[in-house]
């Protein structure tokens, strides 16, 4: 009989990550029935949709609010359905501010619930712990810091190691990446990673776009954009006029692993690039309000996780009123013209990457799946 399970996945990162532990767990469980918050990689691992990822995607203390009413209409929608199919125990991944209120309705069900992603309570909003301790069965943590801390607030967390240790790497070589989308082999490639989400990416694009005007007038480059499932090219077509930057569908982990810089968001593409050793300026910004808001609330010495991985400033952070074109410009050409400044980045995103892989490639997918299958056997008691 079908092990019937929720799963839910609201942006691109967790999708992935969720749909790792779900190939794993039909592996060691068998034959499972899936339903719940869905991107593409979820569906195409066979989960029913109830609720469409892409909905959910949205980023920001005062962005969300506009967003409310249609976000509670899908936490509903969620909830009716965990009601209805009874699932044996539900796998929600990252997107704290809509999981943790699932979670609490799902443990009100009697449904554990293994969390994967945790919640940043370390660098702000720690009143969140106290909902892991009560709703959360089994906190999954890909940062090595983070087992440690969560234990010590009472949450029963184990280190599994990160998802995408082992999978992130090239499908093409250089050669044949530069010739499938007409690169000049010659000339520098410059990945343009504004974001998976399409507010986010909107409000970085405007100030990336005049970073590569800079770098253009500079010195000869080829400029890729990756676009998420979440956005499409054509949400970036539409945005850059006559600009010298070639929007591709997907194929994010080719266009960094063959660029000599990357221009990226802070977020999981920042790690996606580090496993790939590709140096990097890192760049965020939200409303003026969120802002404000976010500097009373977040204490870390970082904003890149990046950095914060490795204890130091690896890779240079633009944030906020400093995200702008010239001063993004800046960052990359002092990058691309100084040889020794890339080397000792290089080293230390290698450290990083060392200190992502130390669980070993492809285990955090399987030791999740283990975590659960123990769960749904019974061998590991329920909060």
């Amino acid at each position: 009989m079908a092990r019937k399970i929720l799963v839910s996945a609201g942006e691109a990162s967790g999708d992935l990550y969720a749909s790792l532990v779900i190939a794993e767990l039909r592996r060691a469980v068998g034959e499972l029935d899936c339903f719940g918050c869905t991107g593409p990689r979820l569906r195409a691992e066979g989960v029913r949709t109830v609720v469409d990822a892409a909905d959910l995607a949205v980023v920001g203390l005062v962005e969300v609010v506009g967003h409310l009413p249609r976000i509670w209409g899908e936490y509903r929608k969620l909830v009716a359905a965990a009601r209805a199919e009874k699932p044996e125990i539900a796998i929600l991944t990252d997107s704290p501010d809509f999981h943790l209120r699932v979670a609490r309705r799902l443990a009100a069900q009697g449904i554990p619930v293994v969390y994967l992603v945790a919640p940043q309570a370390w660098a702000w909003r720690k009143g969140r712990v106290k909902a892991l301790r009560r709703n959360v069965a089994r906190l999954l943590c890909i940062f090595p810091f983070e087992e440690d801390f969560f234990r010590a607030e009472g949450v029963n967390a184990t280190y599994i190691g990160h998802p995408a240790a082992g999978l992130v790497k090239p499908s093409l070589g250089r050669e044949e990446f530069f010739r499938k989308h007409g690169f000049d082999v010659a000339r520098p490639l410059i990945s343009v990673l504004p974001g998976s989400r399409r507010g986010e990416a909107a409000r970085h694009l405007p100030a990336l776009l005049e970073a590569v005007r800079i770098l253009d007038r500079r010195q000869a480059m080829n400029f890729v954009l990756p676009a998420s499932a979440n956005t499409g090219v054509r949400f970036f077509e539409s945005r850059m006029g006559d600009s010298a930057v070639r929007a591709i569908e997907g194929e994010s982990w080719d266009a960094m692993a063959h660029s000599t810089l990357a221009l990226a968001a802070s977020g999981t593409v920042t790690v996606e690039a580090a496993l790939l050793g590709v140096p990097m300026v890192t760049f965020y910004k939200v409303t003026t309000a969120s802002w404000l808001m976010g500097k009373l609330l977040v204490k870390v010495p970082y904003y890149s996780m990046v950095n914060l991985i490795a204890g130091r400033r690896v890779a240079p952070e633009l944030m906020q009123s400093e995200m702008t074109g010239e001063r993004i410009a800046g960052e990359a050409l002092r990058l691309l013209g100084d040889a020794d400044e890339r080397a000792r980045m290089v080293a230390g995103l290698d450290e990083v990457r060392r200190r992502l892989t130390d669980a070993g490639p492809g285990e955090a997918p399987r030791r999740a799946a283990a975590i659960i299958r123990d769960i749904l056997e019974g061998q590991v008691a329920h909060v």
